[in-house]
């Protein structure tokens, strides 16, 4: 059944935002290594998408990115994401803050100082690596050193290769949001995966609808300029994907099993 979202200014915006035709686009929101909702709600895709195959649409899936930490299977949703895709579906990975925190720390070891303080270390231990010399005198190199030795090459060619932004049609997909007053074209990289408050609170039109994740709420937002489709996988157990073709923008959830 399909779910609709409605706006929550209750009126659409000036020019109402389209994907141009024979296209259909599904934008996942942050996984954070939620493993078992990916594979539900890739389910959930490729269930509602049967229609779209059968009439030659062009079908893509964009990830907002922030793949890994917090949640307990980091590696086994890169491996998920690494796997074989349909030939009918077009893939785009988007780079968020955790995946650029990852990198920044293969690269130096104090970085797992903060890192560890939002979700790092539950990534590392699903690497395999031992986190529990984190408090000895050498323990961020000596992690460092092990996540290099056990991190798969192609795991990492895959946060190396990830972008940063993606556009279709009136839409610019990107992990937190874009800086306020600064053209598209000229956002930095800091903004693009890390800005909150002054891209949130702000009612201002980029130039294209914005869709991210980064800020999770209970339930996806729709305001006139931007889309967040972050509901917190591993806190709400809630996985979203929005589906944009034409006009029309609609929800898929996959939620987590709760044992009564």
């Amino acid at each position: 059944m399909r779910k609709y979202l409605k706006s929550v200014f209750g009126a659409k915006t000036p020019e109402v935002a389209c994907i141009p035709a024979g296209q259909r686009v599904y934008a996942i929101g942050d996984i954070h290594g939620c493993l078992d909702q990916l594979n539900k709600l890739h389910q959930l895709i490729m269930d509602d998408a049967q229609d779209a195959f059968a009439s030659d649409m062009s079908v893509t899936l964009i990830y907002v990115g922030d793949y890994i930490d917090r949640g307990p299977q980091s590696k086994g949703v890169i491996d998920c994401l690494l796997g074989d895709w349909p030939s009918e579906i077009h893939p785009v990975f988007l780079r968020g803050n955790h995946e650029a925190t990852l990198l920044n720390f293969l690269e130096d070891s104090n970085v797992l100082n903060a890192w560890r303080n939002f979700g790092g270390v539950e990534t590392l231990h699903s690497y395999g690596v031992d986190v529990s010399v984190l408090r000895e005198a050498d323990g961020f190199g000596t992690i460092q050193n092990q996540f290099k030795a056990l991190l798969p090459s192609d795991h990492l060619q895959f946060y190396q290769n990830l972008q940063t932004t993606a556009m279709i049609g009136d839409y610019f997909f990107v992990h937190a949001g874009v800086r306020p007053g600064v053209s598209l074209d000229q956002q930095k990289e800091d903004d693009l995966l890390w800005i909150r408050d002054e891209f949130l609170e702000s009612n201002k039109f980029h130039g294209k609808v914005i869709v991210h994740g980064h800020s999770p709420k209970e339930q996806p937002e729709i305001w006139p300029n931007r889309i967040n489709v972050d509901t917190g996988a591993y806190l709400t157990g809630k996985l979203t994907c929005l589906v944009l073709e034409g006009e029309e923008k609609r929800c898929i959830e996959s939620c987590k099993d709760i044992a009564i």
